[in-house]
């Protein structure tokens, strides 16, 4: 049967392809928000390596993940493209948010950093959890960073720089996740208040074995410098590609082969050391 442009088929039945997409859509979103409505969820967290002295933790990004039904931990890249859009999603940012703050709160040698969407800064339960548990624990404020991808930035600029005009005052950081993925307008990138300039890993995973991204690389990393933003490579996975970022003078490395996302990080397995 000949579709029609909403890909509906003449007879009314939906297109079995696209009510499979649908289906495990809606799916995802269900185990998120039972997820959430039952409280399982916990951050990974991954550290954040100084490229010149890789022993030295410069500070950890935390990674949410979702339990679901069975029992499996759920990574974020597989649910967040479903949620995004919608309150789900702002409701993701708030576990992430509210998970962050008191980890820091556990520990106060901790610098960590949590993704959120710039749609949730409009989002009322987010800014309370941002607010109510700063005027709690002013202490960690200076210990928190919020990163935003490029592409979610780039999507309301202007409130995304007044919001981080009013936080800094309050002494957060500020990273700009996957640059070089999205289109930062550089007027925008002038005005935005960044600290910290995460270069997208499809410029650095294989770096070494790809001319073209060791010139792209570099050039986001002057880029960098000239508004004297502090860098990290993303996905970095190997000794070479280390290496090679390295030589760029790329502040920071962030990979599987520096350290994977875990939940139980080393302040977290020593305390339970001196618990037992």
């Amino acid at each position: 049967m000949a579709l029609n442009k909403d890909r509906t088929l003449k007879t009314g039945s939906t297109d079995p392809l696209s009510h499979a997409v649908s289906s495990r859509d809606e799916n995802t979103v269900t185990m998120v928000d039972e997820a959430l409505a039952l409280n399982r969820c916990v951050l990974a967290f991954q550290p954040i390596v100084q490229a010149s002295n890789r022993s030295h933790v410069a500070f950890y990004e935390g990674l949410i993940r979702v339990v679901d039904g069975t029992g499996r931990f759920i990574p974020a890249r597989d649910f967040m493209n479903d949620v995004e859009d919608i309150e789900t999603g702002r409701r993701i940012d708030c576990a992430s948010l509210d998970m962050g703050i008191k980890a820091l709160v556990a520990e106060p040698r901790l610098r960590l950093s949590i993704n959120m969407s710039a749609r949730s800064i409009g989002y009322r339960q987010w800014l309370a959890t941002l607010e109510d548990g700063l005027a709690e624990h002013p202490d960690v404020a200076a210990r928190l960073i919020l990163e935003i991808t490029e592409t979610s930035a780039m999507t309301t600029p202007e409130l995304v720089v007044s919001f981080m005009k009013d936080m800094h005052a309050k002494g957060l950081s500020f990273a700009l996740d996957d640059f070089g993925a999205g289109q930062t307008s550089f007027r925008y990138l002038k005005d935005f208040f960044f600290d910290i300039l995460k270069i997208s890993g499809q410029f650095t995973k294989n770096i070494g074995k790809t001319p073209d991204n060791q010139v792209l690389a570099q050039a986001l990393v002057s880029i960098a410098n000239h508004f004297e933003m502090f860098t990290v490579a993303e996905n970095v996975e190997s000794e070479a590609d280390a290496r090679l970022l390295t030589s760029l003078n790329v502040d920071c490395l962030q990979g599987y082969h520096l350290g994977r996302p875990t939940v139980t990080p080393p302040w977290r397995t020593a305390a339970q050391k001196r618990s037992a």
